[in-house]
Parts: C-alpha cells; sequence; structure tokens
C-alpha cells in the first residue's frame, strides 16, 4: 500500500513495487492522478487497487486497508508517502491551512502506520517505510507547516519503533529522508509567495527516491538519508544546529522561490485534489534540473552554496562570541 501515489514520490514508489513483485493498492485523493498510478503498476507487471483516501481521516484509512486485504491478500508493505504542505513565511500562514498541512503530512503517516500495525502485529510480520526529509533535522525558512510535520514524523517513527523492539516484533519500522525532488508539489502545493516555489538545489528525479525506499523495504534498515548533499546538512543539523540556522537563514529563502510570478489561477490542492480531470505524473516541471548532486547547473551554484555556508559559519561564531561577552562575571573562591 502506498498513500500519496497519484504522483510524485508516491507515485514512482508504486511502480517500483510492481517491478519488484508487488501488487500494489495507491492511495490519494484525484481521480486521474489515481488512475494513472494504477496503469503505472499494471504496466509494470503487477495488479492496482485504486483506494480514494484522505490520508488526513482516520476512519478512511482504517476502511480502506479492509477493502485492500479483502480484494488483494495480506499487505507485507506499508509506503507512508502523503504530503502537502503551505509555501508561506509563518506569519502568511491562515490557522486552517497549517492545521491542514500538519494533518495530512503528520497525521496521515501516524494513521497509515496505526491501520498497518493493526494488521502486521498479530502475524508478526510486515514491514512500514515513512517517508522523511532533510527537513525532519532542519527547519527552512517558508516551510515552517512541512518541517514542523516532517520533524513530529521522526518523533513519531523513533517512538512506535522503540515499542516494537520492545515487543520483540518482528514488523520492520523504517524512515526514508529525501533530497529535494521533482515532484508535481511545486505546481499543486498551496502558495503565499508572490513567486512560484521550487525544491532547493541539488534535484533528483521521483525514480531515485522511489528505489530507495522499496529497497528500504525489503531490507528492513532502520533509516537512510537519501543524496550526499543531504547527508552533510542532516550531519551539520545533529552536530552545529546553530550553523544549520545560519545557513537556512541565509541560504534558504530565495533557492526555494523562482522568477515566476505565482496566479490566482494555479492548482491549490491543500482541501481538494487537483488531479481528480487532469494527470500529473510523477515529475514536476524541473525535469532539466533534475541530475541530483552532479546536475551541471547546480554545480555551477556549488561555489555559492559553499560561501553561503562559510558566511553562516562566520555568524554562528559572531553570535557565540557575542553571548559569551555578555555573560554575567562572578566570582570566584575565597
Amino acid at each position: 500500500m502506498v498513500t500519496g501515489a497519484s504522483g510524485g514520490v508516491g507515485r514512482a514508489t508504486a511502480g517500483e513495487l510492481a517491478r519488484r513483485g508487488f501488487d500494489v493498492a495507491v492511495l490519494a485523493r484525484g481521480d486521474a492522478g489515481l488512475a494513472g498510478a494504477a496503469a503505472d503498476v499494471e504496466r509494470a507487471g503487477g495488479r492496482a487497487l485504486r483506494c480514494p483516501v484522505d490520508v488526513a481521516d482516520q476512519r478512511q484509512v482504517d476502511a480502506a486497508v479492509t477493502r485492500v486485504e479483502d480484494e488483494l491478500g495480506e499487505i507485507d508493505v506499508w509506503v507512508n508517502n502523503a504530503m502537502t504542505t503551505v509555501f508561506s513565511a509563518f506569519a502568511d500562514i491562515e490557522a486552517d491551512d497549517f492545521r491542514r498541512a500538519v494533518e495530512v503530512t503528520f497525521l496521515g503517516q501516524v494513521w497509515g502506520t496505526q491501520a498497518a500495525l493493526d494488521r502486521m502485529r498479530p502475524r508478526d510480520r510486515g514491514a512500514i517505510v515513512n517517508v522523511g526529509s532533510a527537513l525532519a533535522f532542519i527547519g527552512i525558512p517558508l516551510q515552517s507547516a512541512y518541517c514542523a510535520s516532517k520533524f513530529a514524523c521522526r518523533g513519531f517513527f523513533e517512538s512506535v519503533r522503540a515499542e516494537l523492539l520492545h515487543d520483540k516484533s518482528h514488523v520492520r519500522m523504517s524512515m526514508v529522508h529525501l533530497p529535494a525532488v521533482n515532484t508535481p508539489q511545486f505546481d499543486w502545493c498551496k502558495t503565499n509567495t508572490d513567486r512560484r516555489a521550487m525544491p532547493v538545489p541539488p534535484i533528483y528525479q521521483p525514480e531515485v527516491a522511489a528505489r530507495f525506499i522499496v529497497d528500504t523495504a525489503l531490507d528492513g534498515r532502520r533509516a537512510k538519508v537519501v543524496g550526499s548533499w543531504n547527508s552533510l546538512l542532516v550531519f551539520i543539523a545533529q552536530r552545529a544546529p546553530s550553523l544549520a540556522n545560519q545557513y537556512a537563514a541565509i541560504g534558504a529563502w530565495e533557492a526555494q522561490l523562482t522568477s515566476q510570478p505565482t496566479s490566482p489561477d494555479d492548482p491549490v490542492d491543500l482541501r481538494a485534489p487537483c488531479d481528480d480531470e487532469r494527470d500529473f505524473g510523477a515529475h514536476g516541471r524541473f525535469d532539466d534540473r533534475a541530475g541530483g548532486f552532479l546536475d551541471r547547473s547546480y554545480l555551477e551554484t556549488l561555489p555559492g552554496t559553499v560561501k553561503k555556508l562559510g558566511t553562516a559559519l562566520r555568524a554562528t561564531a559572531h553570535e557565540k562570541m557575542a553571548r559569551w561577552r555578555e555573560r554575567p562575571l562572578t566570582r570566584r573562591g575565597g
């Protein structure tokens, strides 16, 4: 079962699972996107089952699982991938929009995991893969709703996995943290900025992410961070959070915005699907830039990125020095 399967990483993951010999239930809201995902699965040799589901609704998710097991059989692999977000400065986000983004991106993983474990734990087998992000470790501007959700997903994963280990369960639970990926989210997620959003380079194609997700489901590793630059950012965020904050402040705002202006006619998937009549597919509009770490356009900007990292390092050092100088003096001994 794959949530968020009508487009992007979920769409690519459904096809990859079918190529590895699985039948696949595809869960999402949009009719055209679900039909396209089912066709991908069938072309790859698997049986497909379309399940129109809003993953923010626990009852819908649970009902879908019952239907899938009735029609396709017991679930071996569950991939929690569904997401939505609002590209916006936090000050400009409406409360209901923030809540909705968290309900889909975080609670969608909670309800999916709960439904999967309800079936897998009595059988003492199965694999759950929750899709995370480098933004589960480092918060960047314009992404407060998404970062909050992914941080929460990581904490939830750690807690539930510890419970499975405590119970000596053979159900495997993993998390794959993705880099920037060329998906339709940058075409249909809500934005409050005056320019259209883009992934922060280096940009990868969804098929790369899908291969790592399926590999992780099959080999049962605890977690995987995809992409060398992604791995570096996660390392910095864990070892030097102040440096990560400074780097995000200096380098991550403009890097998320294109020169294209937004329009009131742009599709928005926050509360209703954009792919009921149009199938967006797995890829977004950045095919010409999605070459991963070796993408030429990214390598051309790499010196500027390193310069920003150096600027962030100096800013962090100045910040710490200023705090040290402002410490109250204390008398010793005597």
